[in-house]
């Protein structure tokens, strides 16, 4: 009996999830407001559907009360976050808030599945993170001074992201030293120093009036990464300069910039690789293992070819909760977390997540593109580059798109530093949606103005 709940609930699972999907990109068109809250209501009612069955499914499993206490401890703090916070703010978008909530859920069933203990811990530090950021719409409507920051951003961000060279603090793993060690707590400062960098970017191109306030800020974004490179994390440094290129881009509207952008990256990118390889083994090593992983299958390409082999036993329809190895590829609980779905839940599964992925993309475009006040335009775009783009490095290089970068699949994998840094970007974009719907989104005319003078100081004028 038990064999043919599962059975059935494998494919409920892919049925409700294509649904939820579908609901994702209907709330993104112009419809009337009913209509959209009513497919948003729909929406929360396939995640509980598609929770439950994944928990009935593990329970039958392993047969344990502690699982049915986790679900009930998660279905409670979900229930209570959505009621609460759109009680209190009622211009907050409820989108945002169902898929955050769906990412963490699905997070806290893969981490269950893989590691029990990782998945309390996560859901632990989650849940007290979920109640800090609820105050983060009203920080934002009363701190009107946060657009002036930009030196102290540049200050805290360089000094925090410089404290893994302090001497027993800073952590190695994995070839990089960008952890830092606090008693028996591990942190990232990388995956924080994100949301001050876009905070700095946004003040300070905010304040640029002329060519030389633009080398000021690349100069000092350059230490930034420069920091991340001596670390040897050259994932962080990736996202980094690609925030760097497309917050440049929207405050010039130049596709010069974005060009000429891109393309001295990829020269940099090459020209540093080919002088400092033998420093940075271990992105040989992914390199080597990209190019041609069944020749390292061994060693280098051992991690890649597994979770290939993952995503391949899988299938379009999935093995089912549990009936798949996904241990057997390294760091699946963070990493290549992707492979894990893939490989027990289905690709039809996982394409859709990529898509929710995207209608978050969407939606937080939208976002950038509506707000008045330019400091958060800024904010808004910085952080929607910083979550798509760290989304596409983890699943490019779990599928060997892209060499494997060691950056996690936001609010999936475990990660306490990554999660916690992810929900403090939601947080903040909920914060500018629920400004700009109060109708104090700020001044129009400065966002001309803006515009307007980025335009003649690049074409000089």
């Amino acid at each position: 009996m038990a064999t043919i709940i599962t059975e059935i609930s494998k494919y409920l699972i892919i049925f409700f999830m294509v649904l939820y999907t579908i609901k994702c990109f209907t709330v993104l068109k112009p419809v009337r407001e009913d209509k959209k809250n009513h497919a948003l209501n729909v929406q929360i009612v396939y995640v509980f559907i598609i929770h439950f069955l994944c928990y009935l499914t593990l329970f039958l499993k392993y047969k344990t009360i502690s699982i049915v206490i986790f679900y009930l401890l998660q279905m409670i703090v979900s229930i209570v976050y959505m009621v609460s916070y759109h009680g209190i703010y009622k211009k907050s978008s409820r989108l945002i808030t169902n898929n955050m909530s769906f990412l963490l859920l699905i997070g806290y069933v893969m981490l269950t599945r893989l590691d029990f203990d990782l998945a309390k811990k996560q859901f632990a530090f989650a849940t007290i993170t979920l109640v800090i950021t609820a105050f983060i719409p009203l920080v934002i409507m009363k701190c009107k001074n946060l657009k002036n920051w930009d030196i102290f951003y540049a200050i805290l961000g360089i000094g925090f992201l410089s404290t893994v060279f302090v001497p027993f603090l800073g952590v190695s793993k994995y070839g990089s030293t960008n952890w830092i060690q606090i008693g028996s707590i591990s942190l990232q400062p990388m995956e924080f120093v994100k949301i001050i960098f876009v905070f700095f970017l946004a003040s300070a191109l905010n304040k640029a009036k002329g060519f030389k306030d633009y080398i000021k800020v690349t100069l000092v974004s350059g230490i930034f990464m420069l920091i991340l490179v001596a670390e040897k994390d050259l994932g962080g440094a990736t996202i980094f300069m690609m925030i760097f290129i497309m917050m440049i881009y929207l405050a010039t509207q130049k596709t010069m910039i974005l060009i000429g952008g891109l393309g001295g990256a990829a020269v940099i990118a090459t020209v540093g690789y080919s002088l400092l390889k033998d420093k940075f083994s271990h992105v040989t090593t992914r390199i080597n293992a990209w190019l041609d992983p069944f020749s390292y299958i061994n060693d280098a390409g051992y991690q890649i070819c597994q979770s290939l082999f993952a995503i391949g036993s899988g299938g379009m329809e999935g093995r089912g909760l549990g009936k798949g190895l996904p241990t057997a590829v390294p760091v699946a609980s963070s990493d290549f977390i992707f492979s894990a779905i893939c490989e027990e839940l289905g690709v039809v599964f996982a394409l859709c997540l990529i898509l929710m992925y995207i209608s978050c993309f969407i939606y937080f475009i939208n976002i950038s593109m509506k707000i008045r006040n330019s400091f958060y335009k800024n904010v808004a775009f910085g952080f929607t580059i910083c979550f798509i783009f760290q989304t596409f490095l983890n699943i490019g290089g779990v599928t060997k798109f892209i060499p494997s970068t060691g950056v996690t699949l936001p609010l999936v994998s475990y990660g306490v530093s990554s999660v916690v840094s992810t929900l403090f970007l939601f947080g903040i974009i909920q914060g500018i949606c629920v400004l700009e719907n109060n109708g104090v989104g700020g001044n129009e005319e400065q966002t001309v103005y803006k515009q307007s003078n980025h335009e003649e100081v690049f074409s000089g004028e």
